[in-house]
């Protein structure tokens, strides 16, 4: 059975005078079908100057807000009115959409497929949220994606650089449980230093990262994303479907949505596939993970602590105790936590923050400083006080001198 807009359709064309072949190859259906709905008189519906209310009428005006901010995608529209009540179909709400969806024109392409444990594609996206305080926001991204069992993991973070990224592979790779062979990527500056003669020149440290993780680094052919289209579908499917009308308190709290996101939906069946991921996974035979020195040698960061005992790390000064003031510190992002390490000792543990150019000061940071002489290192400048110093005439010397200044 066609939808009645289709009916609709193949009678308008017969009214203007279209034959069924005509009709038929216009808008997709069989001859046959044309012909039948050509040849089926209206029918009237029983309700003389009105049409049948709709279960979807009371929602209508909230969904044209959605559709106004540009959200088309039926799965999220039917969660946000099933939240206010909505008990109908999703054949109703796909059937009011439609006619607002934006037309898309795609070229042809091929489709590539992996083998378990062969591939994963990896890319950036920058995504907009909305925090609390309706204030919006945009975020990088790092998405990961195994192309055989199509497992997802979706990584918010503030920046895009060599650091971040390696943070956020290692982080996907103990979410899957391993390594795989290969790790597809696009020419991003962090991945490929430059080409000689077509050749790739990897990033040193980013080859370096990748042997000691046991992968091979593949990039994508230049100006043919679409031999990575999985994770170009992910970015995308990350933006129409986990953020319409989603909020977050902060950076931590939209890492724990998206993960508890990417486990309800691979935990369906997958369109393409016709299997659910997470159990897929299973059977993807990916590489051990390396010890666990080695993934915790790349979630820190050196940083060297300024003279007034404040470690920078995501644009926001941390403190440390003022003795370790010029010294190298290790710093990392744990749970939510900025966390500052010389070696083995712990000096302080801060909330992390995002956004903006702050400082977060350490209770107790400038304990002693005034009291202890003969401080080794540079002095916290911005709490240090100098001694006042007197200044006299030189007639005052002068006279001490017995005037020796004028003979």
């Amino acid at each position: 059975m066609i939808r009645s807009g289709l009916i609709i359709m193949i009678k308008d064309f017969a009214a203007k005078g279209k034959r069924a072949g005509e009709i038929s190859r216009e808008i997709g259906v069989s001859e046959n079908t044309a012909r039948k709905y050509m040849r089926q008189p209206a029918r009237p519906h029983g309700l003389k100057g009105r049409s049948k209310p709709s279960k979807l009428d009371p929602y209508k005006p909230y969904l044209q807000e959605l559709m106004n901010q540009g959200i088309f995608n039926c799965v999220v529209l039917m969660e946000r009115i099933r939240a206010k009540g909505y008990n109908g179909s999703m054949t109703i709400l796909k059937d009011y959409v439609q006619p607002f969806r934006p037309a898309k024109a795609a070229s042809a392409v091929q489709r590539y497929e992996t083998l378990p444990g062969k591939q994963a594609q990896m890319d950036w996206g920058m995504c907009p949220f909305v925090d609390t305080n309706g204030i919006l926001h945009y975020t990088p991204a790092l998405v990961m994606i195994l192309g055989n069992s199509r497992t997802k993991y979706v990584e918010f973070t503030t920046r895009c650089d060599f650091r971040s990224m390696i943070r956020c592979m290692v982080n996907a790779f103990e979410y899957f449980g391993g390594v795989p062979e290969i790790v597809l990527t696009d020419n991003m500056k962090t991945v490929v230093d430059h080409r000689e003669a077509g050749n790739v020149i990897w990033n040193p440290q980013f080859a370096d990262f990748a042997a000691q993780m046991d992968f091979v680094p593949k990039v994508c052919k230049v100006r043919r994303p679409e031999t990575k289209g999985k994770v170009e579908r992910l970015v995308r499917y990350v933006k129409d479907n986990f953020f319409p009308g989603r909020q977050f308190e902060n950076l931590e709290d939209l890492n724990r949505q998206a993960l508890q996101w990417c486990a309800e939906v691979d935990s369906r069946v997958h369109s393409t596939t016709g299997k659910i991921p997470l159990q897929e996974l299973a059977n993807e035979p990916l590489r051990p993970l390396p010890e666990q020195t080695v993934l915790d040698r790349y979630r820190w960061e050196d940083r060297k602590v300024t003279r007034e005992g404040l470690v920078s790390f995501d644009g926001i000064r941390y403190g440390v105790p003022w003795q370790y003031s010029g010294k190298e510190v290790q710093v990392r992002l744990h749970d939510g936590y900025v966390e500052i390490y010389k070696g083995e000792v712990l000096l302080a543990r801060h909330e992390a923050q995002h956004g903006g150019s702050r400082i977060l000061w350490l209770k107790g940071q400038y304990k002693g400083l005034m009291e202890r002489h003969g401080i080794p290192g540079p002095y916290p400048a911005a709490h240090m006080s100098l001694p006042k110093v007197e200044q006299r005439d030189l007639r005052f010397y002068d006279s001490l001198l017995g005037g020796a200044s004028n003979g």
